[in-house]
């Protein structure tokens, strides 16, 4: 994992919007239509080669593919990769997305956004639900082989030596999903991890940078707790950070980032975990690199957690000190003293400058415009540039 030395370096989360000749393929794709094949690999490949040039004339060191080539949302797109599920059209009211004690609590304000927002992760399709029918199995080697392939080739054209692959990890993997093969969702857990090994060991054996991303992790407090207890609640964590662990035996660390965010919603927010109550299990997770949310409004302050927990030796911090939810671009000041504070507490070389999500939950669901996304990333780039002067004279 590349360190910050001389300087705070920059990346993000991976997930960027998607410009609009590949929106019409993405939508063909997912409603079924018929659509030219041979042009929409020449437009995937074109406009991944365009995304990666961006972000580095922004000044962004480490950089994604934008998650282009998923062609569903961050985390439904396994359904295209995995075999042993089927999808059904979910029943009225089962909107995984309509519930949590933060909905309950604030039910008017969901109802608004909800009707502002429209579906999250397709272009009009009825809301489905994923079962498992039948023994998962990872499909996909067609479609990571291309990923790679794009990707590596942008990141030659645009003059960057590395960079890195968002995936799911098996938490996130299709959440929300129903099981009628095995006999426990333990069971169906680990095989979804084992089978999602592979992409993982794909992006690893071709030199990228493995991100493993993983909202279900503190999301799943809002839906769980209570009824359930906070210990209950970390029992499920541990569980699944083990599951996760197993899926990377062998996987180097240092080439593994892991992202936990509480969800990527502009809501209050107010029944978010707190970070002191997980951070231990975050850091359980075999990873070079720790993905945190640190410029979200209702989290901002727990940069002081590192006072008392030792961030692991050779690991890397990177808080997001730009939001994704909001039309505001940060001003690189604000981005160079949030990046201070914590280098000041876990070392300046330990720290690179982050965003606190993806700025698209899926191809048809972003939550700025275009250009402010590239704003706040030139922002990024600029605020770690002031911090790095300040950090090294």
């Amino acid at each position: 994992m590349p360190s910050s030395d001389g300087r705070i370096l920059t990346t993000h989360v991976g997930s960027l919007i998607r410009p609009p000749e590949l929106l019409k393929f993405i939508a063909a794709r997912q409603s079924g239509q018929a659509y030219d094949e041979a042009e929409y690999q020449l437009c995937l490949a074109r406009t991944v080669a365009e995304v990666v040039l961006r972000q580095a004339k922004a000044g962004i060191d480490l950089p994604s593919d934008g998650e282009f080539g998923k062609s569903i949302s961050w985390s439904q797109y396994a359904l295209e990769r995995l075999s042993g599920f089927e999808r059904r059209r979910a029943p009225p009211g089962a909107n995984p997305f309509q519930r949590g004690a933060d909905r309950t609590r604030f039910a008017e304000f969901y109802a608004e956004l909800d009707r502002a927002d429209g579906p999250p992760a397709t272009a009009g399709a009825a809301p489905s639900v994923a079962v498992c029918v039948g023994p998962i199995m990872y499909t996909g080697q067609d479609e990571i082989r291309r990923d790679i392939a794009n990707f590596k080739a942008a990141l030659k054209a645009a003059g960057r030596t590395q960079g890195f692959l968002p995936v799911a990890a098996p938490a996130s993997v299709i959440p929300d999903r129903k099981n009628e093969y095995y006999k426990s969702e333990d069971e169906c857990l680990e095989a979804i991890a084992q089978a999602m090994r592979t992409e993982y060991r794909a992006i690893i054996d071709s030199g990228l940078l493995l991100q493993l991303d993983d909202a279900r992790f503190a999301v799943t407090y809002d839906r769980m707790v209570p009824p359930a207890s906070l210990q209950e609640y970390r029992g499920w964590v541990a569980k699944h950070v083990e599951v996760l662990n197993a899926a990377l035996e062998g996987i180097p660390e240092d080439r593994v980032r892991y992202h936990v965010c509480w969800g990527s919603w502009p809501g209050p927010h107010v029944t978010d975990v707190p970070l002191k109550d997980v951070v231990d299990l975050v850091l359980r997770v075999r990873a070079g690199a720790y993905l945190i949310e640190g410029a979200n409004p209702r989290h901002e302050h727990e940069w002081r957690v590192w006072d008392s927990i030792n961030l692991p030796k050779n690991k890397m911090l990177v808080p997001g000190v730009i939001s994704h939810a909001t039309n505001i671009v940060e001003h690189p000041e604000l981005v160079a003293e949030r990046l201070s504070r914590y280098a000041k507490i876990v070392g300046r070389e330990n720290v690179m400058a982050g965003t606190d999500c993806g700025f698209a939950q899926g191809p048809f669901h972003r939550r700025v415009h275009p250009s402010i996304m590239w704003a706040k990333l030139e922002s990024l780039v600029e605020g770690a540039r002031i911090a790095s002067r300040e950090l090294w004279g």
